[in-house]
């Protein structure tokens, strides 16, 4: 019979942690949308405290992911397109700010006029 291996909390951890840092967020800033210190995120981070199922959820619907992110062996697959190495501090700024915003009706919002903004002032095309 094949046993499957248990994810320990300090794996867990781990993932939270890579993806806090693939996100550019701090700890005191996981903390503060957590609703929790950033001495609770330390701890979640380094697997010194178990994390219950809906505490994981909280955590992963935060971080913009599956919970089942939390328990998986594999890495993300490879993307096709190539990354752009840096955003412009404008764009980063947007970036930063829209990530924060937490209502999904907000992000429609600010997507919505973004949308609108940009068909205001169309990019011509010298010829």
């Amino acid at each position: 019979m094949r046993t499957k291996k248990i994810k320990t909390s300090h794996e867990i951890g781990g993932k939270i942690k890579k993806k806090r840092r693939e996100l550019g967020i701090s700890q005191e800033e996981l903390a503060e949308r957590l609703g929790v210190t950033y001495q609770q995120v330390q701890r979640y981070e380094n697997g010194r405290n178990k994390l219950n199922v809906e505490n994981i959820q909280v955590i992963a619907d935060t971080l913009d992911v599956p919970p089942a992110y939390f328990f998986s062996d594999r890495e993300k697959e490879a993307v096709s397109e190539e990354l752009t190495p840096y955003l412009p501090a404008e764009e980063s700024k947007l970036l930063g700010y829209f990530r924060k915003i937490r209502v999904k009706n907000s992000r429609s919002l600010v997507l919505q006029v973004a949308r609108l903004a940009a068909r205001a002032n169309p990019v011509r095309k010298f010829e």
